[in-house]
């Protein structure tokens, strides 16, 4: 997860790579934010929204093809928020067929971007602004703001609501798919997590205790780093899907660090990101 430790790992990766190499991965970075289209891609259209919660005005950008209804899919960006890697990922999402939509999980704090150049999840300033505004997503606080999000979607034209959710999430981000499927069941049948922490702890309310309740199928990416500091994690995931009889494919990523996903992201992995990808892809077919 996207704790102190992991993130200590990271940067110690980072340390050991040299200055050319690192200039390579930033290249590889920058050329990955132009990410492949599909194949037969739709042509897609985005749009900045915001609507009303329970807890006030959220935000985000949603993306769909520009003709006919499509399933729904609530996208539950890492720790760093809304920024231009999760827009792209949202439209790249939308060109294989999906009405997505990208939230801003920190509304309750702060709207849009919030991340200046150069600024990152390593730098202590930054941790120190997004701990109060994390401190706010209690799993109430998500099932609240998830079904908030399913409802405004499920108004939305380009959405065909007679047809089965999906969700996605990332880092702190991961658990929350797993609140959003357990909380509606009957709306979410697909969902995936990416580096997600905190999937399965020993705490009464652990995400893995939910799976009994949910009726989806699940996609568990997880880092090889993140799955170092905790193995039995994936082990507990794995179990509480299988006794709940709910398929799902529960997999560590070789040679991924924590955060590996992303475009943006000083760890992507582009080979293993797009093995994830395609399994997403796979996933969401049963919607």
């Amino acid at each position: 997860m996207c704790d102190d430790l992991t993130n200590a790992d990271n940067e110690k990766f980072l340390k050991g790579v040299s200055r050319r190499d690192f200039g390579a991965m930033a290249g590889a970075a920058g050329l990955a934010a132009l990410l492949p289209a599909p194949a037969n891609a739709k042509t897609v259209k985005g749009r900045d929204v915001s609507f009303a919660t329970p807890h006030g005005t959220a935000d985000g950008y949603f993306a769909a093809p520009t003709s006919g209804k499509h399933p729904a899919v609530l996208v539950w960006p890492d720790v760093m928020g809304m920024r231009p890697a999760f827009r792209q990922m949202g439209e790249r999402l939308a060109q294989s067929g999906y009405a997505v939509l990208t939230v801003n999980p920190f509304y309750r704090s702060v709207k849009g971007q919030f991340l200046k150049p150069g600024e990152s999840f390593a730098d202590p300033e930054v941790r120190a602004k997004i701990g109060p505004w994390r401190a706010l997503l209690t799993p109430e606080a998500v099932v609240s703001d998830a079904t908030a999000y399913l409802g405004w979607l499920d108004t939305q034209k380009e959405v065909d609501a007679k047809r089965g959710a999906g969700t996605t999430g990332y880092c702190m981000g991961g658990p929350f798919t797993m609140r959003t499927a357990a909380a509606l069941p009957a709306r979410v049948k697909a969902g995936a997590s990416f580096h997600g922490g905190g999937l399965a702890t020993d705490k009464p309310d652990s995400p893995h205790l939910l799976v009994p309740r949910m009726k989806a199928r699940f996609l568990v990416a997880v880092a090889e780093n993140d799955d170092a500091r905790n193995s039995q994690e994936k082990v507990l995931v794995r179990t509480a899907f299988a006794d709940a009889g709910l398929p799902a494919e529960v997999e560590v990523y070789d040679g991924t660090m924590h955060g590996w996903c992303p475009p943006d992201s000083q760890v992507y992995n582009q080979a293993q990101a797009e093995k994830a990808w395609g399994r997403l892809l796979e996933t969401f077919k049963s919607l």
